[in-house]
């Protein structure tokens, strides 16, 4: 028995592993964030990515919709976006001479929907969001349509343009479950980027998995075993974000520790393992809580990063 589970857990490496190839064809470099947005799939959460523009989000979520053969569909977020332009709108159309209410699902309806620069959108229409992303429906009028599963949201947002921005309210900022940070690439992988992309073939993938498997794999995630002393470490390092300091606010809820747990896991299962590292604890934590704990003034004074704070929690846990 336990030969067979250790099986399913290779296989399921194998996979993730020619998944991973497949979303090289497209995209080069980004591995860390890839991999992080698979994860977030994985646990069926959610994810916000913030980046400067043209680092290829957009791309990358639609080429992991192809290899995974999943609706996708892309909201461009402005200050002048309306909650029915995400939802969708009753119409009424005329038939047989009657004249009826008939619902039009909007962009919201898609297993993966990008929600691109979310912060500029105004606070009533990222509220539309909230129901979405939490209870995996959506309420219009009198009545309330359940999302096709599986369902997954990436938001981004531009950290250097602030201006004309509605900044996330720290409760939606929770309901994600990783902040991804994804970052420029390095000088060979802008050489492989130019020469791919100034060509008249444009790169193709094919599709790896399909829905039923993907809905497989978010049971199997739960099911990796993790051992006592890694969860327990796990949430020490949560709740050491709740001690008061001269560089912490507040810390993250006990949302953050299931999440820790539920990405680590994911973390080992897309590596073929079944079993959770300590490795996998520490690779996590940084999207995990990165969004979820609050610097104080002074240490926004001094220059320090959410980052730098989470790997001095890791270090002080080990």
């Amino acid at each position: 028995m336990a030969s067979d589970l250790s099986q399913t857990y290779k296989m399921a490496g194998d996979m993730f592993a020619t998944l991973s190839n497949e979303i090289g064809k497209v995209i080069v470099g980004q591995k860390a964030s890839v991999e992080q947005i698979l994860i977030a799939i994985l646990c069926n959460g959610h994810a916000l990515v913030e980046s400067n523009p043209g680092l290829g989000k957009t791309l990358t979520i639609s080429t992991i919709s192809k290899v995974m053969d999943l609706n996708f569909s892309r909201i461009q977020c402005t200050p002048d976006l309306m909650p029915a332009d995400i939802t969708g709108t009753h119409i009424i159309e005329e038939n047989d001479g009657h004249k009826e209410f008939k619902f039009e699902p909007g962009p919201i309806f898609a297993n993966i929907v990008l929600a691109d620069e979310i912060n500029r959108a105004s606070p009533k229409t990222q509220s539309a969001l909230l129901e979405a992303m939490q209870e995996k429906q959506i309420t219009a009028g009198n009545d309330t349509f359940m999302l096709e599963q599986p369902f997954f949201i990436l938001a981004t947002q531009n950290p250097i343009e602030m201006e004309g921005t509605f900044p996330l309210p720290e409760a939606q900022l929770d309901r994600f479950l990783l902040k991804i940070l994804m970052d420029y690439p390095n000088y060979e992988d802008e050489i492989e980027i130019v020469n791919r992309y100034t060509k008249s073939i444009m790169p193709a993938v094919n599709k790896v998995l399909n829905k039923n498997t993907l809905l497989d794999l978010q049971k199997l995630t739960r099911d990796v075993p993790v051992a006592d002393d890694i969860r327990n470490r796990a949430i020490r390092i949560v709740m050491s974000t709740r001690i008061k300091s001269e560089y912490i606010e507040y810390g993250a809820s006990p949302r953050a520790s299931i999440g820790l747990i539920l990405a680590a896991k994911a973390r080992a299962l897309i590596r073929g393992r079944n079993f959770v590292s300590a490795e996998d604890i520490d690779a996590m934590a940084y999207p995990i809580l990165r969004h979820r704990v609050a610097l104080t003034f002074e240490a926004e004074r001094r220059g320090a990063t959410t980052d730098q704070i989470i790997k001095s929690i890791l270090e002080k846990t080990k």
